[in-house]
């Protein structure tokens, strides 16, 4: 339990803190709206301060997503203590992480407490049609992750469900175990055999 909380909390701080970290070098040296291309057109830096959700999504909801990421933070928070195996706990750590650093940017940016704008500019228009940031990279990333896990069967404690082998007897076989399981039944049976 111990080293699956001390992979969460390192996964959180390492989403939050390069989160945080790109952000603060973004405001301090870009203008808002600027384009700096990094590997031509297919990666660009895109400064924009977005009300929504991740990717640019919903806008005008700020105070909606301010309430529901405090209480996925909260959730994960409370949650974390059940938590066994390193994999899972590398999903909530890259989820916490995530949400608290585009929470933390509601919650101190402009225009004001709560409904703070959250600061993006990572730009991939030949994949992605949005600009994001890091936050939301590691909240992508730990849904991802979720599904493989869940797909896989792996539980909380990191054990996979094993399925129950069905059986492959054919309705022959089961036949013959049923008479020899009768037969040796009427065999152990001295008086049935001699009322018969």
């Amino acid at each position: 339990m111990a080293s699956a909380l001390l992979v969460l909390a390192g996964a959180a701080i390492a989403a939050y803190g390069l989160d945080q970290s790109s952000k603060f070098l973004v405001v301090s040296n870009l203008t808002e709206g600027e384009i700096v291309p990094v590997l031509g057109s297919a990666l660009q830096w895109q400064f924009v301060r977005n009300p929504g959700a991740a990717f640019s999504l919903a806008s005008g909801m700020t105070w909606i997503f301010t309430i529901l990421a405090a209480a996925v933070i909260t959730f994960i928070v409370w949650f974390a203590r059940r938590i066994r195996s390193i994999a899972w706990a590398v999903v909530f750590g890259l989820l916490l992480g995530g949400v608290l650093g585009n929470l933390t940017d509601r919650l101190l940016r402009e225009p004001s407490f709560g409904l703070g704008h959250v600061v993006d500019f990572i730009s991939t228009p030949w994949f992605i049609p949005a600009i994001y940031n890091f936050a939301d990279i590691a909240i992508v990333s730990s849904m991802v992750l979720f599904m493989i896990l869940t797909i896989r069967g792996v539980g909380l404690d990191g054990n996979r469900e094993v399925k129950a082998k069905v059986s492959t007897a054919t309705p022959e076989a089961a036949t013959s175990d049923a008479a020899a399981s009768d037969g040796r039944a009427f065999s152990a049976s001295p008086e049935l055999a001699r009322e018969s």
